[in-house]
């Protein structure tokens, strides 16, 4: 059975929430897990705290070495954290290509996009190396027609 793509975009908040509800579902049948946060800042994300206590199953890489969220960053902050985040893109090729976990999560990697940290093609890259026993979750704010179609399922979350 192929695993599937799924996103889950909007301005509401949930989309991280959910993709962690999917986490522990993975986790609670026995299958392994992996996180990775982009552009929280290494302080953020306090909702994935409890993940620590829940290692091997799921484990959760944040690549940002700031305090600070990306765009309270000045330009020469913004350039390191840039190549941190792009190492992280390139740490979950990695993941997908040597079978490393069954899911996959990419928590806000669509904002990679909007902040112009990373391009679609480089973000199809990653999807591509995603095998049929491997599952993925992206997360972000605004999600494009070019990334859409690489999803099996779409969540959008708006605020009301």
């Amino acid at each position: 059975m192929k695993e599937p793509v799924q996103i889950y975009y909007g301005e509401g908040r949930g989309g991280s929430a959910a993709a962690l509800g999917q986490t522990l579902r993975y986790a609670s049948e026995g299958k392994r897990a992996v996180i990775i946060q982009f552009l929280k800042g290494k302080g953020n994300g306090d909702d994935y705290g409890i993940l620590e206590r829940l290692e091997p199953e799921i484990r959760l890489f944040r690549f940002e070495k700031s305090e600070k969220c990306f765009r309270e960053l000045d330009e020469k902050e913004q350039a390191e954290e840039t190549s941190n985040m792009r190492n992280a893109l390139n740490y979950a090729k990695k993941v997908l290509s040597t079978g490393e976990c069954e899911l996959l999560v990419l928590d806000e990697v669509l904002g990679l996009l909007d902040e112009g940290i990373a391009t679609e093609d480089e973000l199809i890259q990653v999807l591509n190396a995603k095998s049929d026993s491997t599952a993925i979750i992206l997360t972000g704010w605004h999600l494009s027609e070019e990334i859409r179609k690489h999803a099996d399922t779409v969540y959008k979350i708006d605020a009301e």
